[in-house]
């Protein structure tokens, strides 16, 4: 199946960067979100992200015209019906992407594909609440989306192979590179990179080091472009906390039991980056340690 229009359900930071790379690599584009002023946001931050690719030589400015003019935005999420492909990349709570997944049905056409830009959740159960699980299946993007070139393509166990291989062409023509998941908990990435951070953050809790000697010994002792805790930050504490829960409940192995600590930041709102402190407070001119 040929697909030309792709509608993104979230405006936020992933959903912004899905329809950035989508609408540069030719898709015409519908980005909704229930916040019009979350959609103004996004696209002014795809603007910006262009414009900084423009500033540096890698993109036409006729180009960067031209895929900004294949976006339009709504508030109505029955207008994202028209799409051949609906990503959907909204919060990490599976409550509310079953809601919208259920929104969507009476819209979609026959043919269309629905995934999700989940990090963690089975998709074989999301699929399960729609009318199409064999047109159905995780399409992970990994963050910040314009620079990153993995995404994750994960199957549920209906999604048949039509679907696969329309979604492994969407990612060719991305120009990024495919990697294929089983459907299990936190599937490829976070399964092994969200303990790793667990681990930093118990490493602090437990005294064993402070969050620069825990930052500095992974960026320098295993060449780490940044450390754990810094890493755990630009994700997002409330994100780590959630996939944690997921690969704790779903794999019932205390292994991945999340650190009280990580819990007791997301409780005070110290989300990281987003909200200004995390295991760094980033209100200052420098980052400074928050512990």
């Amino acid at each position: 199946m040929e697909i030309r229009k792709v509608g993104v359900v979230g405006a936020g930071q992933m959903g912004n960067g899905i329809a950035h790379v989508m609408a540069a690599a030719g898709f015409d584009v519908v980005l909704n979100d229930i916040s019009a002023d979350a959609l103004d946001k996004g696209v002014a931050t795809i603007q910006k992200n262009m414009q900084r690719g423009v500033d540096r030589g890698k993109l036409a400015q006729v180009d960067m015209d031209a895929a900004l003019a294949r976006i339009s935005t709504t508030t109505k999420l029955p207008d994202l019906g028209i799409a051949d492909l609906v990503v959907e990349s909204a919060t990490e709570r599976e409550t509310v992407k079953q809601a919208i997944f259920e929104d969507l049905l009476p819209h979609l056409q026959p043919h269309t594909i629905l995934t999700s830009n989940t990090s963690s959740i089975s998709i074989t159960r999301l699929a399960s609440r729609t009318d199409r699980p064999e047109k159905f299946m995780g399409f992970h993007f990994m963050n910040p989306v314009p620079v990153m070139q993995l995404v994750e393509l994960i199957r549920g166990i209906a999604t048949d192979k039509p679907t696969y291989d329309t979604c492994l062409g969407v990612v060719e023509k991305l120009g990024k590179t495919a990697a294929s998941s089983e459907d299990f908990p936190a599937f490829i990435v976070n399964r092994i990179l969200m303990p790793m951070i667990n681990e930093a953050v118990y490493t602090l809790y437990e005294g064993v080091g402070g969050v620069i000697s825990i930052d500095t010994s992974m960026k320098l002792g295993t060449n780490h472009p940044m450390g754990p805790l810094e890493l755990a930050d630009f994700i997002g504490l409330d994100t780590c906390l959630a996939i944690m829960n997921v690969l704790h409940d779903g794999l019932a192995d205390t292994k991945y039991r999340p650190c009280p600590l990580l819990t007791k930041y997301v409780e005070a709102g110290w989300l990281g980056r987003k909200t200004g402190r995390g295991f760094y407070d980033y209100r200052g001119d420098e980052p400074v340690p928050t512990r």
